[in-house]
């Protein structure tokens, strides 16, 4: 669905290699690791550990990367379409290998890894086909697909995009869609992959903690952590 229905912000809105390229110098100071990072932790299906290869899509300043390492995972390759976030990524040096490119067509070869990571990318996608697709092109046989990203519910009920704010002081919007849970896994069954995890996230005490304005979200779904496998 178009967010426009949803704005309650109206920030001047940008795509999204400008919008992450300007971003690029505050991103680590204003993502939470509570979107993302949290859900991933409390996902149960993958073995990080016995990942062999791992691809990261829209792998931004190399937060997901970093955060694979410490779990275990010791081949990364990553993917990204904004060049200031892969020069982040690179000086964090969690990555064998970056790539400047567009997760839907990555270029990549066939049957690859046994890992594939996406976090907080999906709602920059207008049609969610393509990303399972690909993905389920790199894919080696048994592999699983994690993606992490806002939840519909939340984005809709915040009427909040993406966005940042500029060293002058002007908040900017990175053009946004809203994905519903059904939207991802028809996408995702429809590229062959199977469902083997879902997990949602809501604003508990510590979301109110980190964000004290959000306690009237209390309780609402925050992020949803998704989990596909490819079967042999």
């Amino acid at each position: 669905m178009e967010f426009d229905s949803f704005d309650s912000r109206g920030y001047r809105t940008v795509d999204v290699r400008t919008g992450y390229g300007q971003w690029v110098k505050t991103y680590e100071d204003t993502v939470q690791d509570e979107m993302d990072i949290a859900v991933l932790d409390d996902l149960k299906v993958p073995q990080w550990s016995r990942v062999t290869r791992a691809l990261d899509l829209g792998c931004g300043t190399g937060r997901t990367g970093a955060w694979l390492r410490r779990h275990g995972v010791t081949s990364i390759d990553g993917v990204d379409l904004t060049p200031e976030m892969l020069e982040a990524a690179r000086l964090r040096g969690a990555h064998d290998t970056l790539r400047e490119g567009d997760v839907t067509n990555t270029g990549l070869p066939d049957e690859t890894y046994d890992l594939l990571i996406a976090s907080l990318i999906d709602e920059h996608l207008t049609d969610l086909g393509p990303l399972y697709r690909e993905a389920f092109r790199v894919a080696a046989p048994d592999a699983l697909f994690a993606l992490v990203g806002l939840h519909p519910h939340f984005i809709m009920a915040s009427g909040m995009p993406t966005h940042f704010t500029t060293a002058d002081g002007e908040s900017i919007a990175i053009s946004t869609t809203v994905h519903l849970i059904s939207d991802h896994v028809s996408a995702a069954l429809s590229a062959g992959w199977r469902l083997a995890e879902l997990r949602e996230a809501v604003v508990d005490d510590r979301w109110v903690a980190l964000k004290p304005k959000w306690a009237k979200y209390r309780n609402h779904p925050v992020s949803a952590a998704y989990v596909f496998h490819k079967e042999k």
